[in-house]
């Protein structure tokens, strides 16, 4: 029993400890973050390197995620001769749950583990520690600019895979299905609000998870051990943290949002 509760007690302190370590590291890249806006173009490099080359990932998975969703919406309506709201329920679903969580779940496998990697191998090679001794600061060099790319680059990522998505439910639903067009539009268009489902939903959920996300890669390859393990099991936290932030995230907006709690 004593040794359950000291294994207990290393394990809640060590996470203590992370997140206040994360909280310094966060304070000190907003500190750095309006400099950095002024050198877009590493921003924008930084930007198509983890936005632009996971669009093709976010695409076919908003495909497939729009067209299942309409599928399984459909033979669940059609038990109540309510075929008319498959809109609905798949705009509905995708805009306040699926869209957000799939695409941050996405980003942080591609992009998140990319960001970890790239700094931990810099660090691994002393590429940042060559930067000190120049007199140059690696976080406001290196880092910043790549956690402002993912900051970025969720939303615009979440807003294209919601759109692909509903197409996708729009080719099921009507076009196999037989729904009728103008019911799967104009229910939709009556139905999803522009508040509640566009800005609280995707917007803010959006932003909230693309800084969450970004902010474990950076930290996790900044402080990396400069060995391949070191570097390698960095990456992997970058995956787990980044899901389980995500989806607590999730459910703490959606509380917070939609008076849930």
């Amino acid at each position: 029993m004593r040794f359950l509760l000291r294994e207990i007690y290393y394990i809640v302190l060590d996470f203590l400890q992370g997140m206040g370590a994360s909280c310094l590291f966060l304070f000190r890249l907003l500190r750095y973050t309006p400099t950095a806006l002024l050198r877009w173009r590493i921003v924008w490099q930084q930007i198509y390197s983890v936005g632009a080359m996971s669009l093709v990932l976010i695409m076919v998975s908003g495909l497939f995620v729009g067209m299942v969703m309409a599928l399984e919406s459909y033979h669940v309506l059609v038990k109540f001769a309510a075929t008319a709201a498959l809109g609905t329920g798949v705009a509905l679903s995708i805009l306040r749950e699926l869209g957000p969580v799939v695409t941050a779940l996405l980003f942080a496998g591609r992009a998140g583990t990319a960001l970890t990697s790239e700094i931990g191998l810099m660090r691994a090679t002393e590429q940042l520690a060559g930067m000190e001794m120049m007199a140059v600061d690696p976080v406001r060099r290196i880092v910043v600019p790549r956690f402002i790319a993912g900051a970025v680059s969720v939303p615009l990522l979440t807003m294209i895979f919601c759109a692909i998505a509903i197409l996708g439910g729009y080719y099921v639903g009507v076009d196999l299905m037989g729904v009728d067009q103008g019911a799967f539009w104009s229910q939709m268009r009556v139905n999803v609000d522009l508040v509640d489902d566009i800005l609280k939903s995707v917007v803010i959920k959006s932003i909230v998870f693309g800084s969450a996300i970004s902010l474990i890669a950076v930290y996790e390859g900044y402080y990396s051990l400069p060995t391949a393990e070191g570097v390698s099991r960095a990456t992997t936290r970058t995956v787990v943290n980044s899901s389980l932030a995500v989806l607590a995230l999730d459910y703490l907006l959606t509380a917070l949002l939609f008076h849930g709690a």
